[in-house]
């Protein structure tokens, strides 16, 4: 006998039951006789699905416990990604800020040195007038 589902084993239910009522009223000349088989053999019918529909529904509980876990790590996947995401656009924003930091600074090594060069012109020019040998540009020393 093929394994029946809760569905099928209630049509099943219903046909021998429907098949049975129908020969005991063929075989009964009362009509009252069926009336009474029918009437306990619909609550016991009753009483199948009410079983078959608490199954289906401790079923749903079930697995809805027994997955509560896996949505729970989907979940936190998803913020893990999401965050890592706003972390790299974050390192992509200070990556551009420290770039433009970089050439603000190198702008302003050039103005500085450009300055010191223009400061030191006239005295070189003094030293020259006096008979002075004109010094070499010195280079600032780099930290040992």
């Amino acid at each position: 006998m093929p394994d029946l589902g809760g569905l099928e084993l209630l049509g099943e239910w219903r046909k021998v039951m429907n098949s049975l009522v129908s020969s005991a009223a063929a075989l009964g000349s009362r009509a009252e006789l069926p009336r009474q088989l029918l009437e306990p053999m619909q609550r016991q019918l009753e009483l199948v699905q009410d079983v078959i529909e608490r199954e289906r529904e401790l079923q749903r509980q079930i697995a809805g416990q027994l997955l509560a876990p896996v949505d729970a790590v989907f979940d936190m996947l998803e913020q893990s990604g999401a965050m890592l995401r706003q972390q790299a656009e974050a390192l992509e924003s200070a990556g551009r800020a420290l770039e433009e930091t970089a050439v603000l600074m190198k702008a302003q090594a050039g103005l500085f040195e450009r300055t010191i060069g223009l400061l030191r012109e006239p005295a070189e020019l003094a030293k020259l007038a006096v008979g002075l040998e004109r010094g070499s540009p010195r280079r600032a020393r780099k930290p040992k």
